[in-house]
């Protein structure tokens, strides 16, 4: 079975990108083989602390088969119950609401897509549908090919609170919180041998030019 991780790096200041940095952000992360397309945009009320794999609107616009202008809502699992409602997030539910703006193979497309979303008045994702095994840096990271490995580029209109250590199903006292505006976050096994703390090595270089060499990553365990 193993443990599912999500991971996220961002600035050490809730910063928000603006649009064109974020956009080269994005279109970095696959031109430099970080990820794989389709890539995917949604805007709407997202949660940076939703699970990505697991019936949060990223995920749904990544393995769902909704078209441009679907409304995605996060799926509630049957057990989560009204105990866990006054509970923030990842420890209680999402309630996130969304839409798909657009989707596609060819990265010239997204910056055009991002240049037409409602950016900082709306939470904004673009979500990738994996993490790129035929780079030797990724395959040495996770030690095994997975395309469960979700990657998600968040720009959020107003800042929110990851842990930076957590288990969703445990405590909620797990440790201190980081604000965000942008941030990366991806989904992975934490069974898969990756470095123990330690970002995905491309992933970083990758960010760093755009959040600095002070950027902050953690972990949510589920």
């Amino acid at each position: 079975m193993g443990i599912w991780t999500d991971a996220f790096i961002a600035p050490r200041e809730p910063v928000l990108l603006r649009p064109e940095a974020f956009g080269r952000l994005a279109v970095e992360l696959a031109r430099e083989r970080v990820v794989r397309t389709p890539w995917t945009l949604v805007a709407g009320r997202l949660c940076v602390n939703a699970s990505l794999n697991w019936g949060s609107v990223s995920g749904r616009a990544r393995w769902g088969k909704a078209s441009v202008g679907a409304v995605l809502r996060t799926e509630q699992f049957p057990w989560e119950t009204e105990d866990t409602d006054d509970e923030p997030p990842p420890w209680g539910p999402s309630h996130e609401e969304g839409r798909l703006l657009a989707t596609g193979d060819k990265l010239l497309d997204l910056p055009v897509a991002l240049r037409a979303a409602p950016y900082g008045d709306e939470d904004i994702a673009v979500v990738f549908a994996h993490m790129d095994f035929g780079n030797r840096a990724v395959t040495d990271y996770f030690r095994f090919e997975d395309n469960r490995t979700t990657l998600a580029c968040f720009a959020l209109a107003r800042p929110q609170n990851r842990p930076l250590s957590a288990n969703s199903l445990g405590d909620m006292d797990d440790g201190p919180m980081h604000q965000v505006r942008t941030c990366v976050v991806h989904t992975f096994k934490h069974a898969s041998g990756a470095s123990e703390g330690a970002p995905l090595p491309p992933l970083a270089s990758v960010t760093a030019r755009y959040f600095g060499p002070d950027q902050v990553n953690g972990r949510t365990y589920d």
